[in-house]
């Protein structure tokens, strides 16, 4: 059962919180901005990734009925395995509360909000009656704005929401919404999105908002698994599925670590 558990919370999955600190992590570096507080930007990192770890754990728990008639989701983990939803509730409390006393205790009170606006995203996202994954806004509210919240969790912890600029806000958020478009095979909407994208991402490099290193930081992990998920609409679904999230949960995290480590130490 506790493996089970364990396996929900999609440990792989913390890249994409490591990718925004690093991409966060990089404004600080080019600017020149000293980092004092290297173990708290790794506890807020570790905060941020067990929270959304719980919030993967809710999530497939509202989504059982649903996943059990995917095929591509009958390796998750209650569907191989069957835990008691009041067990999950409570594995599911148990760590946000924990996540969000050290937070209080230890951590920026502008880094406990954002983390709240995540928990509070997410809730409203996933469970009923609201529910918005079943509804036409779950592009903007599903992994659009959980980038933002993840690079600006990192941004407060450097001492400044601002310090990474707005256009790079919103270019991740095009980025995400772009990026659930593919998941979801609406090839229309994601190649729209994607020019916007493109458009802003010109006027970031000319701006100087983004260098070209930052713009690997940013696009190139992701990019790798948006070329098997952009394929994935025309040939070998299931197949560059899998190629996507082994490029990107696991292979792209061991070089968003080095990199965080080398720059706050």
């Amino acid at each position: 059962m506790i493996k089970t558990l364990i396996k929900s919370t999609r440990i792989t999955w913390a890249s994409k919180n490591a990718n925004m600190f690093l991409l966060a992590l990089t404004y600080a570096y080019f600017m020149g901005i000293p980092i004092n507080n290297p173990f708290q930007i790794l506890g807020g990192l570790i905060l941020v990734s067990a929270l959304w770890g719980a919030l993967y754990t809710l999530n497939d728990l509202t989504d059982l009925e649903v996943d059990r008639r995917d095929r591509q989701k009958q390796s998750r983990a209650f569907i191989e395995n069957e835990v008691d939803k009041k067990i999950i509730l409570l594995f599911f409390g148990l760590i946000v509360a924990g996540v969000f006393i050290i937070s209080f205790v230890a951590f920026p009170s502008s880094f406990t909000f954002l983390m709240s606006l995540m928990l509070l995203n997410q809730l409203v996202y996933t469970l009923p009656p609201i529910r918005l994954k079943d509804s036409n806004l779950a592009p903007f509210f599903s992994t659009a704005t959980n980038s933002v919240l993840r690079l600006a969790s990192c941004a407060v912890l450097l001492g400044d929401v601002f310090l990474v600029p707005l256009s790079v806000y919103v270019f991740m958020y095009l980025a995400g919404m772009g990026t659930y478009l593919m998941y979801k095979s609406r090839s229309r909407d994601a190649s729209i999105v994607g020019f916007m994208g493109g458009g802003l991402l010109l006027y970031m490099l000319y701006s100087g908002d983004m260098n070209i290193i930052q713009f690997a930081v940013a696009i190139l992990p992701s990019f790798l698994a948006a070329v098997p998920l952009y394929l994935s609409l025309f040939t070998n679904k299931d197949y560059m599925f899998r190629l996507a999230d082994i490029l990107y949960h696991q292979v792209a995290m061991v070089f968003f670590m080095f990199c965080i480590l080398v720059i706050i130490f």
